[in-house]
């Protein structure tokens, strides 16, 4: 979950403290994961199945832009939040849609949630700036599309590692467009170089590797600590402030979600 929250805050700090565009940072994430996973899966030697697909690969990089561009303007805390709130809002809606029952509890959980999101969009002098919340609720909506689509896909490692490498062509492209090349600087091409090759590459392998000893409730539950872990990064590293607003916010998308993720009593299943 350090990894994870680790992701904001190297990208906070690469397009804040340096001179890189958030599609030269997404190309060099990418590029960095894909090169770490495939050391970690043997190099590409394996014959198991499950190596990706397009469809797949342009979830995950519309996830790494959005994210990226995002954070031109959001503080780590607000887009770790707006993000972990969007993947688990589309995951548990794609539930409800293939005919999973919420509990009373359950459904008030996902209510809650969802006023907090509105809540923390809401105008205001301490509201976040809007385009760039809509971008990364995109980013958050494209993850779980990516989660959900890497179910029963095979080993999810090497799924992961096939899906960067073929997220990497897009990004390029995305990056050549925006003329993002020209502005790689030293800081910022390692702030994107440690993101995707430690946080991105050798997290998702760990994270990965301890899911399966996991029930599933408790690994949905452990990913409520990633918006909290960049909240405390961000003020530790980067100076930001905490509102109000951010906590209530917090504390309604974090609380609702958790309600959801119970499992329900054996008479409601």
């Amino acid at each position: 979950m350090i990894a994870f929250a680790g992701n904001s805050l190297l990208c906070r700090v690469a397009l804040k403290n340096s001179t890189i565009g958030a599609a030269s940072f997404t190309t060099i994430r990418l590029i960095s994961g894909a090169a770490m996973l495939w050391l970690i899966t043997g190099r590409g030697r394996s014959t198991d199945v499950g190596r990706g697909n397009w469809v797949s690969a342009g979830a995950l990089f519309g996830y790494a832009a959005g994210f990226s561009f995002a954070y031109t303007t959001l503080p780590a805390a607000t887009g770790a939040l707006l993000l972990f709130g969007a993947v688990q809002v589309t995951m548990i809606g794609y539930g409800i849609r293939k005919g999973e029952r919420l509990s009373g509890l359950q459904c008030l959980g996902l209510v809650i949630a969802l006023c907090g999101v509105v809540g923390l969009l809401l105008p205001g002098l301490s509201a976040p700036p809007l385009l760039g919340s809509l971008i990364m609720l995109g980013a958050g909506g494209a993850w779980g599309v990516y989660s959900l689509r890497g179910k029963g896909a095979g080993d999810p490692t090497r799924v992961t590692a096939g899906n960067f490498l073929r997220a990497v062509p897009l990004a390029i492209v995305a990056t050549a467009l925006t003329g993002g090349a020209a502005s790689l600087d030293p800081a910022g091409l390692w702030c994107s170089v440690f993101s995707g090759a430690v946080a991105s590459g050798m997290g998702y392998a760990l994270w990965y590797t301890v899911v399966p000893a996991l029930k599933a409730t408790t690994a949905a539950t452990i990913q409520l600590t990633v918006p909290l872990l960049a909240a405390l990064g961000g003020i530790i590293f980067l100076g930001e402030t905490v509102t109000l607003r951010l906590v209530a916010a917090s504390a309604a998308i974090l609380g609702g979600i958790a309600l959801v993720l119970q499992k329900r009593r054996p008479d409601e299943q």
